[in-house]
């Protein structure tokens, strides 16, 4: 039987050569000037899933 996969997280997460899973930061729309630099500069970046997350996340995303 076929697998479903979470078209939610397939949006969110991108999977680079390295088979490591990322996914891009929250709270970047609005309300970053209350913010320090350093954390402005952070939520540019995409983050990597935490390896206990990434086991449910590839259970629920079977064919990446």
């Amino acid at each position: 039987m076929k697998l479903k996969t979470r078209k939610l997280l397939k949006k969110r997460i991108k999977v680079t050569g390295s088979k490591k899973l990322m996914i891009r930061s929250g709270g970047q729309d609005h309300f970053n000037s209350r913010e320090s630099g350093k954390v402005t500069k952070n939520k540019r970046r995409d983050k990597e899933i935490s390896s206990a997350n990434s086991k449910t996340v590839r259970q629920l995303l079977p064919y990446l």
